[in-house]
């Protein structure tokens, strides 16, 4: 099931952060055959905590950037989707689904609160990570994005369903070719002994 070097390539070492994009629209129902296969990958007791905000609507997009840093407003205005990667902290209410050989999970998990936060944050993170990965493998370019403001977003976005803000992901088919600012030259990556230890 080993990938060939071109995939890898594609996924990886060959792949680049987008600034700008194409103005090729990306259908939700893109990012939805990309959740389908990342939602196999694994989480902690499968929790699952992830949750994506489809940013599709210009209304909702004039809405989300006043939350972002300045460096990332124009670029989510002119991207063609943009993802609000989120966390919910009431995850433990799906575990008779989830995770249904863990009798007494959800009863278990309801009073403590900051133990859902924490595993929360942490699976929804290795999630955002797959997300990444996910939508180059269907693909998709992608410029991730952790200069805004969480509780700003939220406060929009989040209001009813109490979700949590992780980062915000701008979506699109290409690089814009005439901007050569659309990918920036790879820069430095560390080496395996730099970055590893083998006992």
């Amino acid at each position: 099931m080993a990938l060939d070097t071109v995939a890898l390539d594609g996924l990886f070492e060959k792949a680049h952060t987008t600034n700008t994009f194409v103005e090729d629209p990306v259908s939700p129902a893109m990012i939805q055959r990309v959740y389908e296969t990342i939602r196999w990958a694994p989480t902690a007791m499968n929790i699952q905590p992830l949750r994506l905000t489809v940013v599709d609507s210009a209304s909702a997009r004039e809405l989300l950037v006043p939350h972002l840093g300045e460096a990332n407003r124009q670029k989510t205005l002119e991207a063609p989707l943009t993802l609000i990667a989120s966390y919910d902290p009431r995850w433990h209410e799906h575990m008779t689904h989830l995770a249904p050989f863990r009798e007494g999970m959800q009863e278990q998990f309801e009073d403590e609160e900051d133990v859902r936060h924490s595993m929360g944050r942490m699976n929804g993170l290795i999630q955002v990570g797959y997300l990444l990965v996910g939508l180059r493998a269907h693909g998709l370019q992608v410029g991730p994005m952790n200069g805004l403001d969480p509780a700003g977003v939220d406060s929009v976005f989040h209001a009813e369903n109490g979700w949590r803000t992780l980062v915000a992901i701008n979506v699109g088919h290409a690089p814009k070719p005439d901007d050569p600012t659309a990918q920036r030259p790879r820069a430095g990556r560390l080496e395996f002994a730099d970055a590893a230890q083998i006992r």
